[in-house]
């Protein structure tokens, strides 16, 4: 049953990850001319469009926070079971500390190439 509940997790988390990350390409994909994506926005008028810049800062802003948020889990997980095999295997701390390093470097590249990613999506993009 604890397995049970640790895959349907897994399975919610990895269907609403996805659906976080197909958002910007929705608005990415919307053809039409630049100038319907502004509108003037006049004293007490709700009904506004996203101006290109911001559905950039949104896109920009999910591609870097679902990878940091998912890398720092990734980091504490790691640090605690490293932590724990050097407690009840002190001989092997030489070991362990040393893979612990190696996966460490692993999430930290893959957050760095987010990185990357949101830079050139504020930068490069038009």
């Amino acid at each position: 049953m604890k397995n049970v509940k640790k895959i349907v997790t897994a399975i919610l988390i990895l269907i609403l990850s996805f659906g976080i990350l197909a958002a910007p390409f929705k608005v990415f994909a919307a053809g039409g001319d630049e100038e319907s994506a502004y509108e003037i926005v006049e004293a007490g008028d709700t009904s506004y469009k996203l101006s290109t810049t911001a559905m950039k800062a949104l896109a920009a802003a999910i591609a870097i926070a679902i990878p940091a948020a998912i890398g720092a889990l990734a980091m504490g997980i790691a640090t605690s079971k490293s932590v724990e095999g050097i407690s009840r295997q002190p001989e092997a701390s030489g070991k362990i500390q040393s893979l612990w390093m190696l996966g460490m470097v692993f999430v930290e590249t893959a957050v760095i190439y987010a990185l990357v990613v949101t830079i050139l999506i504020v930068f490069v993009l038009n």
